[in-house]
């Protein structure tokens, strides 16, 4: 069986799904409001815990959800640590397309005239 691809796209499947498991671990621990707390008070410590790797501790280190992406991430888990960073759709969209946030902004209001 062929992998599927889509240009600049990272496919979510079963290998990066088992890629990812600790982070999104991770993640999904963000439901409870002592965890979002505990990561905050010591991220390093927290992410040992989950046994991240060292791209997905780089990856949260910077906030950056592609490299998260890359390292695994599934968008849905992952939209809890953006939260904890008050990083909005907009930031994502911006860190996607290589525009500061306010161009992007400026790109979409674009697109809907």
């Amino acid at each position: 069986m062929t992998k599927k691809t889509i240009p600049g796209t990272t496919i979510f499947d079963g290998e990066m799904a088992m890629k990812g498991y600790a982070l999104n671990k991770m993640c999904y621990s963000f439901n409870s409001a002592a965890a979002r707390e505990a990561y905050l008070a010591d991220p390093e410590g927290y992410m040992r815990r989950f046994g991240l790797n060292d791209a997905q501790k780089q990856a949260c280190r910077d906030r950056d959800v592609l490299a998260m992406i890359k390292a695994g991430g599934n968008i849905y888990y992952l939209a809890k640590f953006a939260g904890i960073y008050h990083l909005n759709m907009q930031d994502i969209g911006a860190q996607q397309t290589g525009l500061t946030v306010e161009a992007f902004k400026e790109k979409l209001k674009k697109a809907g005239e």
